[in-house]
């Protein structure tokens, strides 16, 4: 099957081609290493003799941000990495926080095998490491291919997904062949695989790294200052709308709205998934006739209605002023959600719609706990920020359920690094 998908890709990738070149133009920042994609990264040191070579694929920010205490446990075990990721925003994070932790860093290469062989090369690992739900054929052909062991981790497919595959059972050990050992992010996510056929001694239940996650968090004087350069009234509550998707920004200021016609005080905070819809977002907060501010542009001049995080890497320590917070894609239309991880570990009140199929395990401990409410529509979401924003008590007690949830859902750094060492110790 991997003739037929190699003769394929190339048609697929004319036809998309113009979509991914203008979203990619939109995005910005791909001019730079644009030449990693073909398989030519940048120049790769040498191996060291005795030294083992690790190859690490987080796709974008989120992932990106998840790997850090594996990329710190593997440098302190004396591993080479070798990093690549797929969006320039998560190259961005990467070049900004990991250069002491790796050997070298690059794009993703295109997934056809003239590009893919000569990455492989290039980098010639001795394990690869993709994460969640990276499961590109040609580079798991070709890693078969060169006797390299491939991990999963935090590996999860949504039931959408397999349910899916489940038609088409070829496609499914297509689509997993390669992969030497899968660390699930959960038991659901394991079932799900073996379902699929994946061999279950070749599953693992590791748990979330995203639970680990380690957030910095801002002082007073930190906090204050980024209130006041939002534009977010000192002492007022704040709405966070957290990675949100087209639709949700006009459900968020409906919120708002229905919230200070209760009498709340409040503020709204938006952080779109994509920063570059901030003209899109713009446009609607200009014909709502409330003030609003882009951080974009600077510091605030002073108090607005609205302000628009529209910059990469700074929601967690925006979350860190938010009072409620709405985790995005997850309203109707979308049904895949984004990540509530941070929120609970900063231990916000938090509410998200029915569309969390990404996150659907989280999702669904989160709710048994009592740390999220869900809502149904932009209706309901106004309705249930008016109602947690104008109720302390309520607030306290879900942020104090999620911030529990998330201290006995730990420990899945630990466990992936050591599943790492295992495959690492076998010298393939």
């Amino acid at each position: 099957m991997i003739w037929v998908y190699r003769l394929l890709f190339p048609l697929a990738l004319v036809v998309m081609s113009p979509y991914y070149l203008l979203r990619m133009r939109r995005r910005g920042g791909y001019g730079d290493g644009f030449l990693h994609r073909f398989g030519l990264p940048p120049a790769i040191p040498a191996r060291r003799p005795g030294v083992q070579r690790v190859w690490l694929q987080a796709v974008s920010v989120g992932e990106m941000l998840a790997v850090e205490p594996i990329l710190r446990g593997l440098k302190e075990n004396g591993t080479e990495v070798v990093l690549t990721t797929t969006t320039s925003t998560g190259f961005r994070v990467a070049a900004q926080r990991y250069r002491h932790l790796v050997t070298a860093m690059a794009y993703f290469p295109v997934d056809w095998m003239p590009f893919s062989a000569r990455a492989w090369s290039a980098f010639a690992p001795d394990l690869a490491v993709v994460t969640e739900g990276e499961r590109w054929p040609e580079h798991l052909h070709q890693a078969k291919a060169r006797r390299v062991p491939v991990l999963c981790i935090n590996a999860r497919i949504s039931e959408r997904s397999a349910r899916r595959l489940r038609r088409f059972p070829a496609a499914a050990r297509f689509v997993l062949d390669g992969m030497t050992r899968l660390l699930a992010g959960s038991e659901p996510d394991a079932e799900r695989f073996r379902e699929l056929g994946f061999p279950p001694g070749r599953i693992s239940v590791t748990g979330n790294i995203k639970l680990d996650v380690d957030i910095p968090l801002l002082d007073e004087d930190g906090r204050g200052r980024l209130r006041r350069e939002l534009g977010l009234a000192a002492g007022g509550l704040v709405l966070l709308g957290a990675s949100t998707w087209p639709g949700e920004e006009e459900a968020l200021v409906g919120a708002l709205v229905a919230a200070r016609a209760r009498g709340v005080g409040c503020s709204l905070l938006i952080v779109p998934r994509h920063a570059e819809r901030r003209a899109e977002i713009e446009r609607l907060l200009r014909e709502t006739g409330l003030s609003y501010h882009l951080r974009s542009r600077g510091p605030s001049p002073g108090p607005v209605d609205i302000a628009l995080g529209d910059t990469t890497g700074e929601l967690r320590s925006m979350a860190q002023l938010a009072d409620v917070v709405f985790i995005g894609k997850s309203l109707p239309p979308h049904s895949e959600g984004q990540t509530p991880v941070e929120a609970a570990t900063l231990g916000k009140a938090i509410l998200f719609g029915p569309g969390m199929a990404s996150f659907r395990s989280i999702a669904n401990d989160l709710l048994d706990r009592g740390a999220a409410r869900t809502v149904a529509d932009a209706a309901a979401l106004a309705a249930q920020c008016g109602a947690l924003l104008g109720d302390g008590a309520a607030r306290d007690a879900i942020a104090r359920a999620s911030a529990g949830w998330r201290r006995d859902n730990g420990g899945g750094v630990a466990r992936t690094l050591e599943a790492i060492r295992e495959e690492l110790a076998r010298g393939y």
